[in-house]
């Protein structure tokens, strides 16, 4: 696997509150059918007797919101695995069957005997794969798409901020399981640290320039306008340099990352290789050795759990804008 597609195989302080004293409706429980808009199209959904969410994103949103006990499993890539060590939700990890360590599969889901999935669009479902929410429909398994990845699903697809994507995720999954007032308790909750976190930024100057490393030598792979590391850095005052790409994940050339000039580099630190090789590679590269963020030293090692979209976003956002602040932007 190359290193600018070792994101692409994982995606196919503060701990978050998740809300107190909901009632959860028990998975056995029949409930009316509801009706959600996902990526640009209506879908009524029964309610999932037997969910699975697909890598950090989908589980932990399943799991901020107290639903567990409901799951029938979660699908993960290894790579990920660093993820888990340090979640919030490191025990719910460990009671709810772990079905794949790999992408996932239909035959996956279909050996579960699963009735519904949560993935995102080329981040769990593909294509090239086989695995589409028409193809799971035809064997009965429905699916929700993570909003954020609609942007680039069919021709409906729909362009919604990465911050936003999430919350409209919490709040569409607490509909559907029956714990909405649990799901805008912790949306009001996360943007409320966000709006607290805005009042952080430093007057009378420019966001500070940052940009994302994930992998790739011959290219770096980096977020861009429709990964959740965008908003991430936003909320903690910087500015993406390539926050204008048209993609969630992609390759850029090594000279636009010189042209940016970053005054801090964020590494995505997960089991594929050590944030510290990482940075080691970056500063072994002639071109970059002007840049300000290696010039000065400043990298903020940001965990795979909180890069992609789920409730760990805002804290990285308040870790990044602490880190910020410390080095005076």
């Amino acid at each position: 696997m190359s290193r600018s597609s070792s994101l692409a195989a994982i995606l196919t302080a503060v701990v978050l509150a998740t809300g107190c004293g909901a009632k959860v409706e028990p998975s056995g429980q029949a409930a009316p059918p509801v009706t959600l808009s996902n990526c640009g199209h209506d879908i009524t959904y029964p309610t999932p007797q037997r969910p699975v969410s697909y890598d950090v994103s989908g589980t932990e949103k399943m799991f901020a919101l107290g639903l567990a006990d409901r799951m029938r499993g979660y699908v993960m890539n290894s790579l990920g695995d660093p993820s888990i060590a340090g979640s919030p939700w490191r025990d719910d990890y460990g009671r709810v069957p772990r079905l794949g360590t790999g992408r996932i599969t239909k035959e996956i889901l279909i050996d579960a005997q699963a009735d519904w999935v949560l993935a995102g669009w080329n981040s769990g479902f593909s294509e090239e794969r086989g695995i589409t929410p028409a193809l799971l429909s035809q064997v009965g398994i429905n699916s929700y798409l993570h909003t954020e990845t609609c942007w680039g699903y069919g021709e409906n697809g729909t362009d919604v901020p990465p911050l936003e994507a999430l919350y409209t995720d919490l709040r569409n999954l607490g509909t559907l399981f029956g714990v909405r007032d649990r799901a805008d308790e912790l949306v009001g909750e996360l943007q409320g640290r966000i709006a607290a976190l805005r009042t952080t930024w430093p007057a009378g100057q420019d966001p500070a320039r940052v940009f994302v490393y994930d992998s790739g030598v011959d290219q770096p792979f980096t977020a861009g306008k429709h990964a959740a590391p965008n908003d991430v850095i936003a909320a903690a005052g910087g500015r993406n340099v390539f926050g204008d790409l048209d993609a969630g994940w992609g390759s850029v050339g090594w000279e636009p990352v010189v042209q940016a000039q970053p005054e801090v580099i964020v590494i995505v630190d997960y089991a594929d290789q050590p944030a510290a090789d990482k940075i080691a590679f970056l500063e072994s590269l002639p071109q970059l050795r002007s840049a300000p963020a290696v010039v000065h030293d400043r990298y903020f090692v940001m965990s795979y759990g909180d890069a992609v979209s789920g409730p760990r976003n805002v804290q990285a956002a308040e870790q990044l804008g602490g880190y910020l602040r410390s080095v005076g932007r």
